[in-house]
């Protein structure tokens, strides 16, 4: 197996980011903002920016601790968009939000976006290409001390389904993020800025996403925040029968749990103030797990 050595499970309590260095002795709630009319999951509900800014007060509200804001659908076979398209969709939105009482992580992977996000203070950038897009590192390297989040991509969002990986999936994902978190500290790039993301659903199998879930200890042994995405997912549906992605709200919020309990430390959600509640109820559990036995 792959060995990190740049950051230990035992230092590794924040995530440093532009204007907030993270205390991850919790699970975090990132929220989803899709900007998007073909979002798989929530139809482009809040493409319009007027609609966007309201859910992003919204999710704070509900119990956000980050709110990540994306312009692009990365879903199965997704066509791209323009950079321009991108741009116009995101900014408005991101000029407001910086203005919330949390983080703010732009989802893209284009070196423009990041750096247009970057100059109005955004505070994360959430790449499902891994910084693997020319330029899109220098762009980080430039921008200290912005955290960004390493995700693993088989193949691309047109083909990553039509051709997924085969056999074990831990190992290649372990592979991947050591040659980019390599990349990265060559570029200077300081590793607590660094967060790690297996991934879920791009180009894996169902059977392998639920692998990751299962041996998600081995992942989170990388040394690395991890940054978890199950809300909604096809493979939820593939698991209970739910054909609705908008109705996985229970699956969505159990699989959440699930991966921090095997030491997640940011939870991608659509549905905030459930995964909250569910939260509360693990750690009051886990308090009490915690207190010395009474003696009877």
């Amino acid at each position: 197996m792959t060995k990190f050595t740049e950051r230990t499970l035992s230092s590794m309590g924040y995530w440093q980011t532009t204007r907030f260095k993270i205390d991850l002795s919790r699970p975090r709630v990132m929220g989803i903002v899709n900007v998007t009319p073909d979002s798989f999951s929530d139809g482009g509900d809040h493409a319009s920016h007027e609609a966007a800014v309201r859910h992003c007060r919204q999710l704070v509200d509900d119990g956000a601790d980050i709110l990540d804001i994306g312009g692009e659908s990365t879903r199965p076979g997704s066509p791209t968009v323009g950079l321009q398209e991108e741009l116009d969709r995101v900014l408005p939105v991101l000029r407001e939000a910086v203005n919330l009482r949390v983080p703010i992580s732009i989802d893209t992977y284009k070196p423009e976006v990041m750096r247009a996000a970057l100059e109005l203070g955004v505070d994360i950038v959430n790449d499902v290409w891994a910084l693997g897009q020319p330029g899109a590192q220098d762009v980080i390297a430039r921008y200290p001390p912005c955290g960004v989040c390493l995700m693993h991509m088989h193949r691309d969002p047109q083909t990553m389904q039509v051709i997924p990986m085969k056999d074990d999936v831990v190992a290649p994902v372990m592979e991947f993020w050591s040659r980019r978190v390599h990349s990265l500290r060559a570029a200077n790039i300081a590793a607590d800025r660094i967060a790690l993301d297996p991934g879920i659903g791009f180009g894996k199998t169902v059977a392998q996403n639920f692998s990751l879930l299962a041996r998600q200890r081995e992942l989170a042994a990388a040394g690395y925040p991890l940054l978890v995405g199950w809300s909604r997912k096809s493979s939820l549906g593939r698991a209970t029968g739910i054909e609705s992605a908008s109705a996985r709200m229970v699956p969505s919020v159990a699989a959440a749990l699930l991966a921090a309990e095997r030491g997640a430390a940011i939870l991608r959600v659509h549905d905030v103030r459930e995964t909250v509640a569910a939260l509360a109820v693990w750690h009051a559990m886990k308090a009490e797990q915690q207190k010395p036995e009474q003696a009877t």
